[in-house]
């Protein structure tokens, strides 16, 4: 494996970054290093942004929010098809810049964080949902308050308010667009705050919706320190938080969110577990697995990254594991055979490793993977921890790297139980020669979502997490609805 990158992202180090905000573009005094993964070179320097930035940007959204909550929903949903469009013309021009930042391969770049999935988000909500509702008449007997009466009802979605939405660095892209584009349509106005390993396609995003929308109704903030999201968080003004990240992020958002009683939408971090009966397809489960390492290098918070495997097709199922394992190829993101490309930082690599250490202190058996790559970037090898128990560490906890870890089940109910035996609830899997067997396991997972036969996710359906893997739900018109308040309005007929 080369250290050297075998091709040169063409991006320009000198370029100046700014912060959108009210429609301007605003420079900022200091500014931080955004480092590559693949190379660990400085590729830009990001605007800095600060307590003061963030209530600019919370001034020009309240004062958007006027106008904007007043756009009949016609108009506001063909500001989101003009975004659409404009996206869909400039940003096949942003790969080598996203890869750079994120460090994702470019085979991944291309297919998934710069390609139609993000426009798609503008594309769906720019058609015209209607989510509001009658209500049953009822008769009201008469009493104090009022003579006898048939009460008509609707149920009417408004606005929330000023939506600050804050993001992850795993897919920037796709990830804000899912949150600002229903928030948008329904009324809102929005301050982007993205993650700061990777804030730089994000502000490019920020630029062109600044051409389509009124001035005021998206603006972006990019900080490296808390100082800027903890603004927006305990703004009076900041009417809701739409959170990616992690739950003890969340927990700290959750808390201080409630002194102004913000709405809150969190999507938080997750321990996928994916079951596998004696019946099941293993070399199709096999496959559906190593998404965890060939997958933006497990670096997504659904991965399968628990294999909960009967006892059975135990042998089988690692052996054919370790051996695709083995053979995704590990290397310079730009190249187009690399499978596995870097984690995000340093600093993440060490706790992934970190991770891998203690999993073998504790017991479990390195079947593969585990040492780090001679490269010049953050890399993690793809990592197979088998003899796993449910009290290791490697287990219970969110890794967000190239790590799985697999248990024996002995039974459907042995199964749910280890399945169900973690604070988190996001995504869960099971294959299963039975999708009816499937389908009666799945009820009983405590989880917000759950896959048969699949890794593949509905993205028409309600997506979120039970326990401490966020509050709400959005996609489809579930994120219509996570963007509003909801407002009764009743009448004698």
């Amino acid at each position: 494996m080369s250290k050297a990158s075998t091709k040169t992202n063409k991006i320009d180090k000198d370029a100046k970054w700014c912060l959108s905000i009210g429609g301007e573009q605003i420079e900022t005094p200091d500014t931080y290093e955004i480092i590559n993964p693949n190379t660990t070179e400085v590729i830009a320097n990001a605007p800095e942004a600060g307590e003061k930035e963030s209530q600019m940007a919370i001034d020009a959204a309240s004062q958007a929010l006027k106008e904007w909550k007043k756009t009949p929903l016609s108009v506001r949903c063909d500001y989101l098809a003009q975004a659409a469009k404009k996206l869909a013309e400039v940003s096949p021009s942003w790969v080598d810049l996203v890869q750079a930042e994120t460090g994702a391969t470019i085979n991944i770049t291309r297919t998934m964080q710069v390609s139609g999935t993000f426009v798609d988000r503008f594309r769906y909500y720019s058609q015209p949902q209607n989510i509001n509702e009658a209500v049953e008449p009822i008769v009201s007997p008469a009493n104090a308050l009022a003579p006898e009466a048939l009460l008509s009802g609707h149920v009417i979605h408004q606005p929330v308010g000023v939506v600050a939405c804050i993001t992850p660095y795993n897919f920037p892209l796709t990830n804000v667009a899912g949150k600002i584009a229903p928030a948008l349509v329904m009324g809102n106005t929005v301050i982007i705050k993205p993650a700061p390993q990777d804030p730089l396609a994000v502000i490019k995003l920020g630029e062109v919706l600044n051409e389509v929308f009124p001035p005021g109704v998206v603006n972006v903030v990019v900080g490296s320190t808390p100082d800027s999201g903890v603004a927006l968080v305990d703004s009076p003004k900041v009417n809701m938080i739409s959170f990616t990240g992690s739950s003890q992020v969340g927990a700290k958002i959750f808390e201080q969110g409630g002194k102004t009683m913000k709405r809150l939408l969190m999507e938080l971090g997750g321990k996928g577990a994916l079951i596998m009966t004696e019946d099941c397809n293993v070399d199709s489960a096999v496959g559906a697995i190593a998404s965890v390492w060939g997958f933006h290098s497990g670096q997504i918070c659904t991965a399968p990254t628990r294999v909960i495997c009967h006892k059975d097709v135990y042998g089988e199922t690692v052996e054919k594991l370790a051996a695709v394992a083995q053979m995704l190829k590990v290397g310079d993101a730009m190249a187009e055979d690399t499978i596995v490309g870097p984690v995000i930082t340093e600093v993440h690599r060490d706790r992934v490793e970190s991770f891998i250490k203690t999993a073998k202190d504790e017991g479990a058996n390195l079947m593969c993977g585990g040492n780090r790559p001679d490269l010049d970037g953050f890399f993690v090898e793809p990592t197979l921890l088998t003899d796993c128990s449910r009290e290791m560490s490697a287990v219970k906890e969110e890794i967000f790297g190239p790590v799985v870890s697999v248990l024996q089940h002995d039974g459907d109910d042995h199964a749910i139980e280890l399945a169900n035996d973690s604070e988190y609830g996001l995504f869960s899997y099971v294959f299963s020669g039975s999708t009816a067997r499937a389908y009666e396991m799945a009820k009983h997972l405590e989880t917000g979502n759950v896959a048969l036969n699949t890794v593949a996710p509905h993205l028409a359906a309600p997506f979120g997490g039970f326990k401490m893997s966020g509050v709400g739900r959005d996609r489809g018109a579930w994120g219509l609805k996570a963007y509003s308040e909801i407002q009764a309005i009743n009448w004698p007929s």
